[in-house]
């Protein structure tokens, strides 16, 4: 395998398999609605909890790998959009990736439950400080990043022409519907893996000239003829 098919190959799984550990990672999420101690309560009794940890961690990168291999196939027809929409997503993964730490160290918190007091003033403390800028970075990074790729994907004609859309009504129902509706969370899983798979299909499909580099381009051209 070529290092052109190798890339190609690996943006296209990395879509693929980042959304489906955002899925799964959703899909377990303990119940996070009360306050620090409720949240650590319900870490402790939810058997799913390190794998929804793990997962959505793992997923952070991957979808990375992915928006950015997307926005380097746009970058010849929308090379602005195509910038700016891995970066801002890019920013976004980071603040997310950053905040599943601390998810990962909710789990070891909550086999002390002894300590609670001690461990709800650390959480406190961090997501009223150090972590504000990540947690800043994850929802509009993404947000931004998202609604970016979207209308990457419409100016470069990349996929389906109603993948663009769909990234616009995902971002709606996710931060805007998860808090009027019940089935929000469905849909929107829904929505994101139909998005991104498509895009990996597209990526998969796609000519592996925009995979090579120059070098390798050259290497492929035919002999130039000399008169």
């Amino acid at each position: 395998m070529s290092t052109a098919s190798l890339t190609r190959t690996a943006v296209a799984a990395a879509l693929v398999v980042g959304v489906a550990l955002t899925v799964v990672s959703v899909a377990t999420m303990p119940d996070f609605s009360g306050d620090q101690a409720e949240r650590l309560q319900a870490v402790a009794a939810s058997p799913r909890a390190p794998l929804s940890a793990w997962t959505w961690v793992l997923s952070q990168p991957l979808l990375g790998i992915g928006v950015v291999g997307v926005a380097h196939l746009a970058r010849r027809s929308a090379p602005v959009l195509a910038t700016l929409a891995a970066v801002a997503f890019g920013l976004g993964v980071l603040g997310h990736a950053v905040y599943g730490g601390i998810n990962l160290a909710m789990l070891a918190m909550a086999e002390d439950l002894g300590a609670l007091e001690a461990h709800v003033a650390v959480l406190d403390r961090l997501e009223g400080g150090l972590m504000l800028p990540f947690m800043a970075a994850g929802l509009l990074g993404t947000v931004l990043g998202v609604l970016l790729l979207a209308a990457t994907t419409w100016r470069a004609g990349l996929g389906p022409r109603w993948v663009g859309p769909a990234l616009v009504v995902w971002v709606v129902v996710e931060f805007v519907g998860s808090g009027l509706v019940e089935w929000a969370g469905v849909a929107s899983g829904a929505l994101l893996t139909v998005a991104f798979g498509t895009l990996a299909a597209t990526v998969w499909r796609s000519s592996i000239t925009h995979w090579q580099t120059a070098a390798e381009t050259t290497a492929a051209a035919p002999d130039a003829v000399t008169v």
